[in-house]
């Protein structure tokens, strides 16, 4: 559509009548001006589409619309997400309209083949790197890619991953539709040209956003003052009751779950609503309740206030969630993980704390990208007015700050994170393994292709880096090179396939080489002392446990305490203090009992279980190859962490439907495993794990029982859910 022809009505898109007739129904008939634009602009003629308009302007039906439009005429579309909470959220969206909907965020060794029979499918940018690494053919089929939160390129953590997934896929796919969502760039024409993308940027919104500092008893906005009852002494507090007074819901952002917990408890006990909404749901929160904290949650909710953090289980967060969408829930106090993704507007956001603690820095600003984030979130469509969002000044001179510093900047720009000699090491490895490049000049003339070259006019930064990583990796023996030609080994490609940082590999595969005795915190320290395994971090009164744990334990440990730099032996303890709660975890105990000897939380407890699981399997496929005398107790260390039990309940974790709680039981009661099942007859097991799951495994014993756990239907870590 060109020129002056209207496409403001949606009915009159080249969309499939079926999905006119569903937004039909949810009361969307016509475009925002953005998304007019986005239309104008190529969006169902096949042009490429960097799209930059605030929260809530309809960036995802943007998405949606073109990928209907291709699967309609046969092609495939890939969705990219930076989280998996927002893969569910969007799966969630896209399915029940007509089309195949699929969604992978897991193991990272798989090509997942099943995944080609959707038309569209849902991916952590990490997944689809690993699906590139195991050259999975359904992505040569890919006719649209959309990346949503396209700005974390700019991630320290992840950018170069989602850059080098866009370059491949663009390689591969050379005809292959982009569109680029976020409400955050700063310099847009910059990251469209590197995309050959038509930018389309606004700052239009559904609802109108005020933004403003608030500083004793008033918010200071652009066009004058509005005042704020003090009921309370409490300033985030006294926001809170005042938005809730006239109706509204109210988000409030600070820097630490601590605060966030307090907040809410606050704020519960000015609220003191009640109704039958929030005492289920509160009852259903107790009942999954194991710690202070979660008791504290169901505690707030009871009375209409909510804390949301990674800590909490999924389903905690599922109810916490829900409450507020149902508008029962007026108040969420958050950490800024509530900010990265999930949709939960509120008629005011208040951003209290905008100093937040860096490693190495102490207390420093929040980055502007992260402040409209989280403003973005205020002004429900349909329901709200206006949003409101409001940051809190400690003192009159902080009010202007605070205009200038984040109300009248723009988000910072995007900047290419591929120069870090770190990422290149790992995706270097990856070029070479999956037959990318084969060559140094092939590896250059793909890089080439990145942001970084487009960004920076100038490849000669990136050589000796190049050279640095593929020294490493043939000192490591996962390449090997002759004159230019540079081909992985066999340790090299199993080391891609598995989607492992080859410096934790090499520090794998090194220490297995030299040990003779397998033990198990032995294992567990090794894999969380690698670049891939997240820490925990360490309190005060950490360090004397941990010491009198090494001098009495130091035999299990098989990586020697350094004897110098503060930071390597903060990473080594940081990674003891991991190790230990999993293997308490894989010891069965109880997970409150896990929570107060450490200091961490359930989600916290189920996002380490989940990040080591992939390690130790790829830890497992390591041994096969190269370390054979620790193959089986790695293995089996494998599916004990999975299932959260010793190893003297495998046999029964292997059957489906027994996870740790009902494991546990059958063995109490002098049951072993499945023959001894078979031998007590489905009356007596019926009596130790219900009738309805013993009639599943007395079903199974007919055939050999795949070894799955933690499909138990009882409220284990395999239920939790982690910041993604």
């Amino acid at each position: 559509m060109q020129g002056g022809e209207s496409v403001s009505e949606i009915a009159s898109l080249p969309i499939p009548p079926y999905l006119a007739e569903a937004y039909r129904l949810q009361g969307i008939t016509g475009l925002y001006p953005p998304q007019e634009e986005c239309v104008r602009a190529g969006l169902f003629s096949g042009k490429n589409l960097l799209v930059s308009i605030p929260t809530a302007s309809g960036k995802t039906l943007i998405a949606e619309m073109a990928m209907h439009h291709h699967v309609a005429r046969g092609g495939k579309c890939l969705y990219i997400v930076p989280l998996k909470a927002l893969a569910s959220e969007k799966y969630a969206e896209f399915s029940g309209k007509r089309v195949k909907v699929g969604i992978s965020t897991g193991d990272y060794d798989r090509r997942e083949a099943y995944l080609a029979r959707n038309d569209i499918i849902i991916a952590t940018s990490e997944k689809v790197d690993s699906l590139t690494r195991n050259n999975t053919p359904w992505l040569s089929e890919i006719t649209l890619l959309v990346v949503d939160e396209v700005h974390l390129l700019d991630s320290e953590n992840r950018g170069a991953t989602l850059e080098m997934v866009i370059t491949k896929l663009r390689s591969r796919n050379p005809s292959m539709q982009l569109i680029g969502l976020s409400a955050t760039i700063g310099n847009p024409k910059t990251l469209a040209g590197w995309l050959d993308a038509v930018p389309v940027t606004s700052s239009w919104r559904p609802v109108e956003l005020r933004e403003g500092v608030y500083y004793r008893g008033a918010i200071r906005f652009a066009d004058g003052e509005r005042e704020v009852a003090g009921v309370s002494k409490f300033d985030d507090l006294n926001l809170c009751l005042d938005t809730v007074a006239e109706g509204g819901q109210c988000l409030v952002f600070v820097s630490s779950r601590r605060n966030a917990e307090a907040f809410a408890k606050r704020a519960a006990g000015a609220l003191k609503r009640t109704s039958p909404a929030l005492t289920a749901a509160a009852r259903e929160l107790g009942q999954l309740a194991e710690t202070e904290m979660e008791r504290s949650l169901a505690a707030c909710v009871e009375r209409g206030a909510a804390f949301h953090h990674a800590g909490l289980r999924r389903e905690q967060r599922k109810i916490v969630e829900a409450g507020f969408r149902s508008g029962e829930i007026k108040c969420i106090a958050s950490t800024p993980t509530l900010a990265a993704g999930l949709n939960l507007p509120a008629r005011r956001v208040i951003i209290r704390d905008y100093l937040r603690y860096k490693t190495g820095e102490g207390m420093a600003p929040i980055p502007v990208r992260e402040y409209h984030q989280m403003a973005g979130r205020a002004g429900r469509p349909r329901l709200d007015p206006y949003g409101e969002a409001v940051l809190i000044a400690k003192d009159r001179d902080a009010v202007q700050d605070l205009t200038c510093a984040y109300i009248e900047a723009p988000p910072e720009e995007v900047h290419s994170q591929c120069g870090s000699p770190t990422a290149l090491c790992t995706h270097i490895l990856s070029l070479v393994a999956t037959g990318f490049a084969g060559t140094r000049g092939q590896i250059m003339g793909f890089l080439d292709r990145t942001y970084y070259v487009h960004e920076n006019r100038d490849r000669r930064g990136l050589g000796p880096v190049v050279d640095r990583a593929l020294a490493f990796l043939e000192k490591a023996e996962m390449v090997v090179q002759l004159g230019d030609a540079v081909s992985a080994t066999e340790l090299g490609t199993l080391v891609s396939r598995l989607y492992l940082d080859p410096r934790g590999a090499d520090t794998i595969t090194a220490c297995f080489a030299e040990v003779e005795t397998y033990t198990e915190m032995g294992l567990l320290h090794l894999l969380c002392s690698t670049p891939d395994m997240p820490t925990l971090y360490l309190r005060q009164a950490d360090l004397p446990v941990l010491e009198r744990y090494l001098y009495e334990h130091e035999d299990a440990v098989w990586l020697t305490l350094p004897s110098f730099a503060d930071e390597e032996c903060e990473g080594f303890f940081r990674a003891l203090k991991t190790a230990l709660v999993l293997n308490d975890w894989a010891s069965e105990v109880g997970e409150a009992m896990i929570c107060e000897r450490f200091g961490v939380n359930p989600g916290d407890i189920y996002s380490l279980v989940e990040s080591v699981q992939w390690l130790v399997h790829a830890a497992s496929r390591l041994s096969a190859r190269f370390a054979p005398h620790l193959a089986g107790p790695v293995r089996d260390m494998e599916v004990r962490v999975r299932s959260g039990v010793k190893a003297e309940l495998l046999p029964l974790v292997a059957l489906r439907g027994i996870g740790r709680v009902r494991a546990r039981r059958l063995f109490n009661n002098g049951i072993l495993g499945p023959d001894m099942i078979r031998e007590a007859g489905i009356d007596h097991v019926a009596s130790i794990i219900g009738r309805g799951i013993a009639e599943q495994v007395f079903a199974q014993l007919g055939r050999a029982p795949a070894p799955q756990a933690g499909d138990d239907g009882q409220a284990d870590l395999g239920q939790f859910g982690g910041p993604g």
